[in-house]
C-alpha cells in the first residue's frame, strides 16, 4: 500500500480543518456568547441594516423597536460586526 497518499490525504484533511472549520466553530461561538449577552435597551443593527433597540427578549426571539413600531425577529437576525461597531461609537 501506498503510504505517500495516505499521508497526503491526512495532510490535505489537516489543512481543511484548520483553515476552514476551525475559524466557522469559533465564530459561531462568538455569535452565541453574544446573543446570550444581550439585554433589554442594547442598540443593535440587524443583517439587513436596521438600526433598532431591543424591548423585549425570548429564548430565541427579540421585540425591537424602530422609528415605524415595534417587530419580532430572531436573534440570528442580529449582525455581530456592525451592532459591536455601533456600541463601540457610542
Amino acid at each position: 500500500m501506498n503510504y505517500t497518499l495516505i499521508i497526503q490525504l491526512a495532510l490535505m484533511f489537516g489543512v481543511l480543518y484548520l483553515f476552514m472549520i476551525l475559524p466557522q466553530q469559533k465564530k459561531a461561538k462568538k455569535e452565541k456568547e453574544f446573543e446570550s449577552g444581550l439585554k433589554v435597551g442594547d442598540k443593535i443593527i440587524t443583517k439587513s441594516g436596521m438600526h433598532c433597540k431591543i424591548s423585549e427578549i425570548a429564548e430565541t426571539t427579540i421585540v425591537v423597536e424602530t422609528m415605524s413600531g415595534k417587530l419580532k425577529m430572531e436573534k440570528s437576525a442580529i449582525s455581530l460586526e456592525m451592532s459591536a461597531a455601533l456600541n463601540k461609537k457610542a
